[in-house]
């Protein structure tokens, strides 16, 4: 895919309701696993015993839900970039479901749909999206999540 390019943060403004942008896939590895069950202390075995995790519900290890959620930054980094804002922070979540398994092994994407922007302090907007990350292969979506994030020129 293109990252999609805006010179300002009006011009991105100017898309709300739109889809704005899709990600190129990413693939789920065992070694990302591993290191999120490090980083946050879930070693549960369906994440990171490969073995037991084959004869488990899902036939493979899986993803942590939360790992899937935490590749957000990474959609938003790899699919658009506003050429005048020096930052933007997350923001929070309004909402977040997680409604398939992630393989590992498997590929996500996202899509990236531009629902509010509004203007706050500092020159700057707060921007709700709906994104959908989806699981290469399957009917419904790994996650889809409200994410609220506040970018400044």
């Amino acid at each position: 895919m293109t990252k999609k390019t805006f010179q300002t943060l009006s011009d991105l403004a100017a898309c709300v309701g739109q889809e704005v942008a899709v990600s190129d896939w990413i693939t789920i590895t065992q070694e990302q696993v591993n290191q999120f069950a490090e980083a946050t202390g879930d070693h549960q075995w369906i994440h990171v015993d490969v073995e037991r995790a084959k004869k488990g519900p899902f036939g493979a290890p899986i993803a942590h839900g939360f790992l899937t959620l935490s590749l957000l930054p990474r959609f938003f980094d790899i699919s658009l970039e506003v050429v005048e804002s020096r930052m933007g922070v997350n923001y929070g979540l309004n909402k977040v479901r997680f409604m398939s398994p992630v393989p590992v092994g498997s590929r996500l994407r996202a899509r990236m749909k531009l629902l509010s922007s509004d203007p706050i302090d500092n020159n700057g907007q707060q921007m709700v999206w709906e994104v959908t990350i989806e699981l290469e292969g399957a009917g419904k979506p790994a996650c889809v999540a409200e994410s609220v994030a506040r970018r400044y020129p």
